[in-house]
């Protein structure tokens, strides 16, 4: 803001930037003074500092001799009084006049301290100044609160550092919002993943020779499971016959059945296959990143040589998941589970032939320990135990290590199970005694290796069966076994049962229920929960499982996902919006003195380019001087010997010695006669051995009109040898 200070003094004249809502509307020269202790200012209307001073100097004589003020009086009531304001925002400016209208005495104001140079000066007066300015008080009086609130707004935002300090300050924010970043991703890939796998519904379907259950579960108030949805149906054997994948219709048939009763209505499918049609193994691989263990498995050289197996592997569909990471063995294991294309494929389409959506295919064993980790979880402490799969169809021997299982199939000849199915103890010699303390010895031999590996002692065996006479078994298994216990498995205990279905469960063998419950525990995982959590709750044999994830996926994110994404992303936008706005009104102070402060930068800068220019030319005649010793008589000499050798029409522009015997000159001459004549003065000199013209050209130097007519040239010198 430039002043001009005029009579004595007393009259100061400034540029004053007119604005009206935020834009410079004009430029015009103010006078401001102080008359009988208040402030006066008027306007001249111009951008002409001398018209400017005539008009202000005039106001400022008839205010001086009080015409001004009688002009006010008789032409209008005189102006009301107002405390003195701070500068008006970009809101309460007022239009600026232009500079034909004529300009209004000013408002008289309390007394104020004499103002700097840098105070913002008041808004031009238009003809309805005293309803103008009564409105602006009136205004003022009621957003006096809000303006302490932004003066402290305004403090906070002020607070300077040093340069040190900003720089530390600048790390440590950059290092606290990647934390915070890193955070809030962690914690939304959490949350959405435990929500997508909680709100997907899905029905558990139990698929055995005998009968089919399906159920599906809920968490009430207290995060406890409800048995919501349960029903089963009972299978025709002469139906089924041997082999249960071949009478599809009427396994459809009866789960549509099952499901009706049940009354549910969501179509997506955890299934099972059996665990004899199901392969297995955890084996132990060199340690490998994920995208090292995925190109493996792209090149089928991983299973190879990880896995023995005789058919091929494009006939079975294989899912695998790193359980656990020894980087001080550089080792890792992997769960390797796989089973045929053919059987699975074979339950899938039993299940599309219902009309409903196979989106998991789970192994039975794996089934029955999500209903165990249900009932360790909720009886607090888990005790070292292990399941046991009793039955005509399925045998082994499963012992749960660290969250993985160890699995043990049980061998039986076929007439060894139907010596168990026609079990009858009342007989001293009964056979089915005799198959029960075999498949007691396979189980203690079983249990020893893993004690003996692990250092750790099974206390008991939940036995999971549909054998009916299953309960008069189990003492024979106690006799064979009397250090371990053998309990019928209920994977109900910890859960609530309705009214409605307690009627169709059978409280004399509830372990027929465990696979289809099982089932039900398993949600579809989309973004990845379970593969953080335990690899057996992640499993899934189905061939196209990813086109199923990716397809929930979309379905979840174009949901609830997609409608939280955009409330944040508003709510950033919302905050973004309001600092923007806080900021822009704290630099238009700044902003204020930009013209002053370009103009002495421009200053500095020119002054800067001058000694950067010396500066420049310093090094380039540093670096001529320091390959010219000059405490060498001989290159003093060869030098001077040079020196005299110019003819008149020689000029030098470069000189170059290398520090041995080399000397290349750089010059231009106005003929090539004066270059030979400059060559032959210097073939006559003592010092030098040889001087020979290398190069030749015309100078291309702008605003010499002469060169033209000049030609460069590059003479190489030899000096002769000291």
């Amino acid at each position: 803001m430039e002043t001009v200070h005029k009579k004595s003094g007393r009259l100061h004249i400034y540029v004053r930037q007119d604005k009206y809502k935020g834009e410079i509307k004009s430029k015009n020269w103010v006078g401001r003074t102080y008359h009988k202790g208040k402030q006066k200012i008027f306007s001249s209307g111009t951008v002409d500092l001398d018209q400017a001073i005539v008009i202000l100097e005039k106001w400022y004589d008839d205010l001086i001799a009080n015409k001004l003020e009688a002009n006010i009086n008789k032409a209008q009531p005189p102006p009301t009084e107002t405390q003195a304001q701070p500068p008006p925002t970009e809101t309460q400016a007022q239009p600026p006049p232009t500079e034909t209208q004529a300009q209004p005495p000013p408002t008289e104001t309390q007394a104020q301290p004499p103002p700097t140079e840098t105070t913002q000066a008041q808004a031009p007066a238009e003809k309805n100044i005293n309803r103008e300015t009564q409105n602006k008080s009136t205004n003022d009086l009621k957003s006096g609160e809000k303006n302490v609130k932004l003066s402290i707004f305004a403090k906070l935002k002020n607070i300077k550092f040093s340069k040190k300090e900003k720089k530390v300050g600048n790390n440590s924010k950059n290092l606290k919002i990647n934390q915070i970043k890193d955070t809030f991703q962690k914690f939304f890939k959490s949350k959405v993943s435990k929500m997508s796998v909680a709100g997907e519904e899905i029905v558990g379907i139990d698929i055995s020779p005998d009968a089919i259950h399906v159920a599906q579960v809920n968490k009430d108030k207290d995060e406890k499971w409800i048995l919501d949805k349960f029903s089963y149906r009972l299978l025709d054997k002469e139906k089924i016959g041997d082999n249960l994948l071949e009478n599809k219709d009427y396994l459809s048939d009866e789960i549509k059945l099952a499901l009706a009763n049940a009354k549910i209505t969501t179509t997506n499918v955890a299934l099972s296959i059996p665990v004899t049609s199901a392969i297995i193994q955890v084996v132990t691989s060199p340690l490998m990143s994920e995208e090292e263990l995925t190109k493996a498995i792209e090149t089928d050289s991983l299973w190879d040589n990880l896995v023995q197996i005789t058919d091929n592997l494009n006939d079975y569909s294989i899912f695998h998941q790193v359980i656990n990471r020894n980087s001080k063995n550089n080792t890792m294991e992997i769960l390797f589970v796989a089973s045929k294309l053919s059987d699975v494929n074979a339950f899938s389409s039993i299940i599309k032939k219902a009309s409903l959506n196979p989106v998991i295919m789970d192994v039975r064993c794996f089934t029955l320990k999500n209903a165990y980790d249900n009932i360790s979880i909720s009886g607090g402490i888990k005790q070292n135990s292990a399941i046991m799969e009793f039955g005509l169809e399925e045998n082994y021997l499963m012992i749960i290590h660290n969250n993985t299982p160890i699995i043990t199939h049980i061998f039986l000849r076929p007439q060894e199970k139907q010596s168990i199915l026609e079990a009858n103890l009342t007989k001293d010699n009964d056979e089915s005694q005799n198959v029960i303390r075999r498949y007691a010895m396979q189980i203690k031999q079983a249990i020893s290796d893993y004690e003996a590996k692990y250092e750790s002692k099974i206390n008991s065996i939940n036995i999971v069966s549909n054998l009916k006479n299953v309960k008069e078994l189990i003492p024979l298994f106690t006799k064979n076994l009397p250090t371990t216990g053998f309990k019928m498995f209920n994977p109900l205990v910890t859960m609530s049962i309705p009214e409605y279905n307690k009627a169709k469960i059978n409280n004399e063998n509830t372990s027929i229920l465990t696979s289809s419950i099982g089932l039900a525990f398993r949600k579809l995982d989309v973004f990845g929960y379970y593969k953080f959590v335990t690899a057996v709750k992640n499993i899934n044999l189905l061939p196209n499982r990813d086109a199923v994830k990716q397809q929930n996926k979309m379905k979840f994110l174009s949901g609830f996902a997609l409608k939280g994404v955009a409330g944040a992303v508003g709510a950033i936008y919302l905050f973004l919006i309001i600092f923007s706005f806080f900021q822009i009104n704290f630099n238009k102070e700044k902003l204020l003195a930009f013209d002053q402060i370009q103009a002495e930068f421009n200053k500095v800068n020119e002054k800067y380019t001058k000694l950067d220019n010396k500066k420049n030319e310093m090094i380039v005649a540093l670096k001529l001087g320091n390959k010219v010793t000059s405490n060498q008589s001989a290159s003093y000499r060869a030098l001077a010997q040079i020196t005299r050798s110019v003819p008149v029409r020689v000029q030098f522009s470069k000189l170059e010695f290398d520090g041995a015997q080399n000397i290349t000159i750089n010059g231009s001459a106005f003929s090539d006669q004066d270059i030979l004549n400059f060559i032959a003065n210097l073939n006559e000199k003592s010092l030098i051995e040889q001087a020979s013209l290398a190069s030749m050209n015309v100078p291309t130097t702008e605003g010499e009109q002469s060169s033209a007519n000049k030609k460069g040239f590059t003479i190489l010198c030899k000096l002769k040898g000291v």
